[in-house]
């Protein structure tokens, strides 16, 4: 219990650190939404005090004192208030993350836990038959281990898009089918979120099987694994119920580990698909100095990866008891 105890408290101390930073670093940053706002309407008629009043209202731009702007920040985030968005105004940014959030999860979470399992499978078979012509695959994953996501994007879209138009190359569905749970935009949405998939777990899976594959090297010189090999059990049962299962123990943690990065390579993938997720939302958000919707889409990202880290830790010290008793 103690064990628990002690992550949830962690992790809650972290969630605050991480809320606390996103209220303080967009107040040092020169400038305001409002300014920005003003600076797009340039060349109009000036707009007189009332009215930069009202939009700073709108904004929640305050000149009371900090503590005072942190108690109702605080409060804001709770009751999901995070302000306008600049560049979708008068939208608020809660309601432009909620639109953008499904897309990313289904596109990014789904690629994740594909890219995992191929990952974890593959590597723990590769690292069962070292020394024959498999690890004549190794180089193949090291390559695509050390591709930057953009442009492995890039590669795929000019190829497969450009190219052989095998996949559309930009946005999430087509436009002149209407949105809706209906198979028709079902199928465009597969279909246009395949090769950003396709992205995200040829980048993604290489380090996973890697990490896993060496995992599955050193478990097998453990006295255990050798022992049951000794006493004549079927391979199989070897490799599954000995090897595999403590081999994969550090790639859960990993697996926690990565999502971080995981993110940021959505954030560029997204953007070179033109696909309407949270990391196409994001560049939208610093191109047009929309702090509001930036503030939003890094607290939401940060709390999710901190949630995902917390219940992999959890698991982990669930199915691996000399974890809990370490602490």
């Amino acid at each position: 219990m103690r064990y628990y105890v002690n992550k949830i408290g962690f992790y809650l101390i972290a969630g605050w650190i991480a809320i606390t930073l996103n209220f303080l670093l967009p107040r040092l940053v020169k400038g305001s939404p409002v300014d920005v706002i003003l600076a797009k309407t340039q060349g109009v008629a000036p707009m007189p005090p009332e009215a930069r009043h009202a939009l700073e209202l709108q904004f929640g731009v305050s000149h009371d004192p900090l503590i005072v702007q942190y108690g109702q920040y605080l409060h804001n985030i709770f009751t999901g208030n995070f302000g306008l968005s600049v560049s979708y105004y008068p939208t608020p940014a809660i309601d432009v993350v909620m639109q953008a959030l499904p897309w990313t999860v289904g596109l990014v979470g789904l690629a994740t836990v594909i890219s995992y399992l191929i990952g974890i499978v593959f590597g723990s078979w590769l690292g069962w038959r070292r020394g024959t012509w498999t690890d004549g695959l190794l180089p193949a994953s090291t390559f695509f281990s050390a591709i930057p996501y953009f442009w492995l994007a890039l590669v795929l879209v000019y190829v497969f898009g450009s190219i052989l138009h095998w996949f559309p190359v930009s946005g999430g569905y087509d436009l002149n089918i209407p949105p809706g749970f209906t198979p028709e935009f079902i199928g465009s949405v597969i279909v246009y979120g395949l090769l950003p998939a396709i992205t995200i777990i040829l980048a993604s899976v290489s380090g996973q099987l890697l990490g896993t594959r060496n995992m599955m090297v050193s478990t097998m010189a453990e006295d255990y694994v050798v022992t049951a090999r000794a006493k004549g059990l079927r391979p199989t049962r070897v490799f599954g119920s000995y090897a595999m299962r403590n081999a994969l123990l550090p790639s859960v943690a990993g697996f926690a580990m990565s999502l971080g990065f995981i993110v940021n390579g959505s954030v560029v993938t997204e953007s070179v698909f033109g696909y309407p997720g949270v990391g196409f939302t994001l560049l939208t958000a610093v191109q047009n100095n929309d702090y509001p919707l930036m503030q939003a889409l890094f607290l939401i990202i940060t709390l999710a990866v901190l949630g995902a880290n917390l219940v992999v830790d959890l698991v982990y010290g669930f199915i691996d008891p000399r974890t809990r008793l370490a602490n």
